[in-house]
């Protein structure tokens, strides 16, 4: 799983040797909001640029707030504005763009609040934690006019991608009905601390925001906040934007209309509530059958490709991971598969795309909120119906389950007071 962090590499750098300096009137000005491992890693990318500077930096970490202040020094020669609420961001006019970086639970609430407050708006994945808050973050860009961009660097990064993409379109693979996504976990366990009281440097209540009140736990906050239902949807709804996305993409996927799950955490004895085999299956008009795996080896007969998507068609097999795929036919590789020419233009970069947008204010991003919420969806969908036990059948127009009514329950969830979903 580790490997995402190495294709960062939105500030293509090959493009920037080639851009002149921006003048100081002509700059980008960012508010970075939440600053952990994630968030400090974007700071390095945005600032990659040299159109953009950082105008604040903000964390309910003071750790984390005095560690992003300070590289924003060490790269730009002074210190931006630092805050431990997100809110003295968007209240500054000089703002034009924030980034999100803070834990899945809290994202919707910035978001929402910064389209409001005039801001254009970088959003990590996942790109909510609920059905009912993504909507909400459409309707807010689309409302005021905002320039979007959920982080799936992947999607426009990478070439390898676009390449598979025209090859599925192409039809040279015949009809695809079914597409089974791969990632190969190497979740360890993450132990059993006990509770105790939360560290000096940070404000657990505001860490802990709209999400319901619990004890101080180490590992549910942080980095490891990901293994628990209250703030996330485990490593399967972290990744599966990266891996269900080529698919979207490549077969113009909308909602599934019936999904299934199963699994459950079989393999580490921790404290963790999220599973570590974990295997769903989501049925979308066509008919296209898209399965998921998680499990440590992955898919069988492709370990060779680690975690990857495999497009089954009626003529060939195609397997792909982030930077490189194969074609099968009758079982054997076939290298010299006749393939598309190239008809898919190269992406600027995942944060120079959101960059430019921002300049152009004629141009969408191709992960923008519209795009983000339609794939996400399909994550947020099978984490319920794996919660729930049941193959719930989705209404798409109404964004409701038909056949659960306890489902629907969790397509937003109740915000703890004071926060509301504005």
């Amino acid at each position: 799983m580790r490997a995402t962090r190495r294709f960062f590499l939105g500030a293509a750098a090959a493009g920037l040797a080639a851009r002149a300096q921006t003048a100081p009137s002509d700059r980008i000005r960012v508010g970075f909001i939440g600053c952990g491992g994630m968030g400090t890693g974007r700071i390095r990318h945005f600032l990659d640029h040299p159109d953009v500077d950082a105008a604040a930096v903000c964390d309910v970490d003071r750790t984390h707030l005095d560690r992003a202040a300070a590289l924003v020094e060490s790269l730009r020669g002074r210190k931006p504005e630092a805050y431990s609420d997100f809110r003295r961001v968007l209240d500054r006019k000089d703002v034009d763009a924030v980034m999100i970086a803070t834990p899945d639970h809290w994202h919707a609430l910035p978001a929402i609040l910064a389209c409001q407050a005039g801001k254009d708006v970088f959003v990590e994945k996942p790109f909510s934690y609920s059905i009912g808050e993504g909507r909400r973050m459409v309707e807010a860009a689309r409302r005021h006019g905002r320039v979007t961009q959920m982080g799936n660097h992947i999607h426009n990064d990478l070439p390898n991608y676009r390449r598979v993409v025209e090859l599925v379109r192409s039809g040279r693979l015949g009809r695809i009905v079914r597409v089974h996504c791969g990632l190969r976990s190497n979740e360890k366990s993450i132990g059993s601390p006990p509770d105790g009281p939360p560290p000096p440097e940070l404000d657990y209540d505001f860490w802990l925001g709209p999400a319901p009140k619990r004890p101080y736990n180490p590992n549910r906050c942080h980095l490891r906040f990901r293994y628990f239902w209250d703030y996330s949807g485990g490593v399967f709804a972290d990744f599966w934007c990266h891996y269900a996305d080529v698919a979207y993409w490549a077969l113009d996927l909308r909602a599934p209309r019936a999904v299934s799950a199963a699994g459950g955490r079989w393999l580490a004895q921790d404290n963790a509530e999220t599973p570590d085999v974990f295997e769903a299956a989501l049925e979308y008009p066509g008919p296209v059958l898209l399965t998921w795996t998680l499990h440590p080896q992955g898919r069988p007969g492709f370990e060779h490709m680690g975690s990857c998507v495999i497009f089954e068609g009626t003529e060939a097999t195609l397997v792909t991971n982030y930077s490189k795929h194969e074609v099968w036919v009758k079982g054997r590789p076939a290298p010299d598969f006749p393939r598309p020419e190239p008809s898919i233009p190269d992406s600027p970069g995942h944060i120079r795309e959101f960059l430019d947008a921002i300049r152009s204010r004629n141009t969408q991003t191709t992960c923008n909120f519209e795009y983000a919420h339609r794939l996400n969806k399909g994550a947020l969908l099978a984490n319920l119906a794996f919660r729930t036990g049941a193959r719930l059948e989705w209404d798409d127009a109404r964004e409701r389950v038909a056949n659960h009514r306890d489902a629907n329950r969790s397509i937003t969830r109740r915000y703890r007071k004071p926060w509301k979903l504005g």
